[in-house]
């Protein structure tokens, strides 16, 4: 049993485990660019955070640009923003085919392998995850979303050369954070979502459960994260062999623990940015409970935000999460 599904166990009230990172940098008077490119920094956000609010769970950010940036894209890197790479990386038949794979730790990944170094470091006991993004969502950021979408339908062959490029490298960066001290993976397949239930099985959950079975084992848990999947989409995302998920705010989070045996965790579900960050503390509370009521008798649901909270967010917003959890 990893350390991650050790802690949920013998509980009498849910985990709560945010995705929180860039918060983390208002306590330490950082910007998002300096956690994003330095990993003292953002070690020292994440245990910020770990010190305020007594996590049990650390992070590291959720940054999907930084493997598109280590195969070839421009990340725009700003204060507060979360990096984004715009454009496309390879753009016909031949770029995809010629498209070198790079190794764990080119360009900015190293950032996150270290923080995770870092954080094992100082935090010996505590529970430690290493966020990536998915196979699919980072072959649609390296040709392009729509132009993906669209390749899905008219040339499969050519999506699965993508997926094959995207899904090597991922298996070997997952290997990298298991062997940096990592308890776990957050995998973030976020435009997934968009696929239908039957393409995300073939363009998605064929090739995570590639990546599980290759690092999946009784320490080491990854995490299937997708911020835009749906009820509609759970069976298909169970085929990704996956044995924990996290859902956005789409996902019906109490009719999906009701489809799923009780050994399979699911996480969720408040709105990062429509809770977290526009609510006031007390509606943060209420929320809270009516997440909680709503997932009451089921030990294998995790307490979380739908997706990471913005680098703004109210910290009495967070501290009102965490009140209510406390309480219930």
């Amino acid at each position: 049993m990893s350390r991650f599904t050790n802690i949920l166990s013998g509980r009498d009230k849910p985990l709560a485990m945010p995705i929180l990172t860039y918060p983390g940098t208002r306590l330490i008077g950082a910007t998002v660019r300096d956690v994003v490119t330095n990993p003292i920094k953002q070690a020292s956000a994440q245990l910020a955070l770990h010190e305020r609010f007594k996590t049990q769970v650390l992070l590291a950010a959720m940054d999907l640009s930084a493997e598109v940036e280590a195969f070839g894209g421009k990340p725009v890197i700003s204060d507060w923003e979360v990096p984004t790479v715009p454009g496309r990386v390879v753009t016909d038949a031949s770029q995809v085919h010629e498209l070198a794979v790079p190794a764990p730790g080119a360009s900015r990944t190293r950032v996150y392998l270290e923080v995770v170094r870092l954080l094992r470091q100082a935090a010996k006991d505590a529970v430690i995850l290493g966020g990536m993004i998915g196979p699919f969502s980072l072959a649609a950021r390296l040709y392009g979303v729509s132009e993906t979408l669209e390749l899905t339908i008219e040339n499969a062959d050519l999506t699965n050369v993508l997926l094959e490029k995207s899904t090597g490298f991922l298996a070997a960066y997952a290997a990298a954070f298991k062997a940096a001290g990592a308890d776990g993976v957050i995998m973030a397949e976020p435009t997934a979502g968009l696929l239908s239930p039957r393409a995300l099985r073939d363009f998605s959950s064929v090739w995570v459960r590639r990546i599980v079975d290759s690092v999946d084992d009784p320490s080491f848990t990854l995490v299937y994260h997708s911020c835009s999947v749906k009820l509609v989409h759970l069976e298909a995302a169970m085929g990704s062999g996956a044995k924990a998920f996290h859902f956005g705010a789409p996902m019906d989070v109490s009719a999906a623990l009701n489809r799923v045996p009780p050994n399979i965790i699911i996480s969720g579900n408040l709105d990062p940015t429509n809770v977290f960050y526009r609510r006031t503390p007390a509606e943060v509370e209420t929320e809270v409970k009516r997440l909680l009521a709503a997932t009451a008798g089921h030990r294998n649901f995790v307490l979380s935000s739908g997706c990471d909270i913005p680098p703004r967010t109210p910290i009495e917003n967070i501290e009102a999460f965490f009140r209510a959890a406390k309480k219930w």
